[in-house]
This record gives C-alpha cells, sequence and structure tokens, in this order.
C-alpha cells in the first residue's frame, strides 16, 4: 500500500503503513518510508484529538535502519519489565480486541499494539537488508557507542 502525506511542500511517500487506535482521542501511525535514494526509515507518529479544539496534537519520531534492533530490543524490555514486574496481575490479554474500524485491523491498545510496532519493524528491516549490508560497517561503529 502506499500513502501519501503533504508536508511543507515535499510529498512524503509511504510504502507501507499501519494504524493502530488507542481509544477514542489517540492514534498511532507506524509508517515505512523510502528517501531518494531507495533507502527506507520509519515513521512513527502519535495523533491526540485536542481538548474542546479542532484538530489534532502530532508527535513524531524517526527510527532509521542502523537504529531498528536496538529500539525493538529497548521496547521489549520496557514493556517486558511493566508486564512482569510492576503489573504481574494486570490482564493485558483483555485489550487484544479488535475495532471495526475502516482499515479493519486497527487494534485498540494493549499487546497487539507491540505485536503491529514489531511486524513494522521486522517489514521494513527485511526491506533495507540489501542496503543494510553496503552500511554494515558504519553500523557496527555506531554499536560500539
Amino acid at each position: 500500500m502506499t500513502v501519501a502525506y503533504e508536508n511543507n511542500d515535499k510529498r512524503m511517500e509511504s510504502v507501507y503503513s499501519k494504524r493502530i487506535r488507542a481509544g477514542k482521542r489517540r492514534t498511532y501511525f507506524f509508517d515505512v518510508r523510502a528517501t531518494r535514494g531507495n533507502d527506507y526509515y520509519i515513521t512513527i507518529t502519535e495523533s491526540r484529538k485536542k481538548f474542546n479544539e479542532n484538530g489534532y496534537d502530532r508527535h513524531k519520531i524517526f527510527l532509521y535502519k542502523e537504529d531498528f534492533n536496538k529500539f525493538l530490543k529497548a521496547l521489549t524490555e520496557a514493556v517486558d519489565y511493566v508486564k512482569t514486574d510492576l503489573m504481574p496481575n494486570f490482564d493485558f490479554d483483555a485489550y487484544n480486541h479488535e475495532n471495526d474500524g475502516e482499515h479493519g485491523g486497527d487494534v485498540d491498545g494493549g499487546e497487539e499494539s507491540v505485536a503491529e510496532a514489531t511486524e513494522v519493524v521486522a517489514v521494513a528491516a527485511t526491506a533495507a537488508a540489501p542496503i543494510q549490508s553496503a552500511s554494515a560497517e558504519a553500523s557496527e561503529e555506531v554499536d560500539k557507542w
């Protein structure tokens, strides 16, 4: 699926997009985007409907291929810490239901959100694999930091 966004007179093409609804006022967007040089990165956007106003507040994270594995590891560790150490008796599976949204696969929070994020990172990592091998040396330098 290709989704186009207008942003500061630039047309940003998304080669993959996944929307996760998280309650009535918050939505997360995971978009895999391509650069002009056929490289790939992910944008993660939190969009929240403003209270008592029209419009949305949006916060965006850009995640580059050399950070996919570290990001996914840290996210998984943080979620596991909350689930096992801080809230071991909480039923996280109660949030696994899917909405009847326009895209059919929108998730309303919980463990599925992590699964969807993992899927998006894995898809982008697979798409970027040929490019990643060319920059393996640079990635090793980043890992040393």
